[in-house]
């Protein structure tokens, strides 16, 4: 039997089907005034929008004219928690006849992954995250410009150290190269400054890098080297088939057209 009242007012709980909701209390001193439990499904919003019960929870825009039918379905001032099982991994399923489904004005935060089947857009749609990896900032000189770089790609995982040498002939490399670099892939490169000085490299390991010059006077110079990761497995350049098929371990590539478009976490 259904009941038609103009309005209703509830100064204690709203039960609505079966169910114990211990979250919000249930009974005199543990209830939670102004508190409301519906054992689902339900709906909310143009009673046309779904054809079937998809969702403990369907909302849908509105047609009532009261509120001059307002575009959102849903609106939250405030934080919201998404948290998934084994049985609905995909915590947060977002469909729409528009080409915006989501929008957020403001941080966005994850403490797992996030994952996105398509592009993932930044900067008002003007960097797509599959294209390459970039940064783009105000330009520091050139008022109303913008200056973007990329990084550098190359065929192996390597790190690097630059800077200048004076009055010494000792390149000091970071403590943690130790742990990090393969020495036998260690480079050096050197720029006289100044003047020929016919440097060249007399010992190096993953310490420091010993120089000497055969004109026998003080060295000034420029250096920049490369070496090798040996933390982890080299990287295999070239494979067969798409990027789900790399032969390596794909637990050590982070690679914006493949744990975002492709990989399941």
């Amino acid at each position: 039997m259904a009941f038609l009242l103009d309005d209703a007012a509830f100064g204690g709980q709203l039960m609505v089907g079966a169910g114990q909701p211990a979250a919000i209390g249930v009974g005199p001193g543990s209830k939670v005034r102004g508190s409301a439990f519906v054992e689902a499904p339900m709906q909310v919003g143009k009673a046309g929008a779904f054809n079937s019960a998809e969702a403990t929870l369907m909302v849908g825009q509105t047609d009532n004219v009261d509120c001059n039918s307002p575009n959102r379905s849903l609106y939250v001032k405030g934080d919201v928690k998404i948290e998934g099982d084994k049985r609905t991994p995909n915590a947060l399923h977002i469909t729409g006849a528009h080409s915006t489904v989501l929008q957020v004005d403001g941080n966005v935060v994850g403490s797992k992954n996030i994952k996105a089947q398509r592009e993932v857009y930044s900067n008002g749609g003007a960097h797509r995250l599959s294209a390459k990896k970039n940064f783009d900032i105000p330009h520091p000189t050139k008022e109303g410009w913008r200056l973007t770089h990329s990084c550098v790609e190359g065929p192996e995982a390597a790190v690097y150290v630059r800077g200048k040498l004076i009055n010494t002939n000792i390149i000091k490399l970071p403590k943690y190269w130790e742990k990090l670099v393969d020495p036998d892939t260690i480079t050096v490169s050197i720029t006289p400054i100044g003047s020929h000085q016919n440097i060249f490299v007399k010992r190096f390991d993953t310490t420091e890098i010993i120089l000497e010059s055969t004109e026998n006077i003080p060295i000034h110079c420029f250096y920049h080297i490369f070496g090798e990761r040996i933390d982890t497995e080299r990287l295999i350049v070239e494979y067969e088939g798409d990027i789900e098929d790399y032969p390596g371990d794909n637990s050590e590539r982070s690679i914006a057209g493949y744990h975002y478009d492709k990989k399941v976490i």
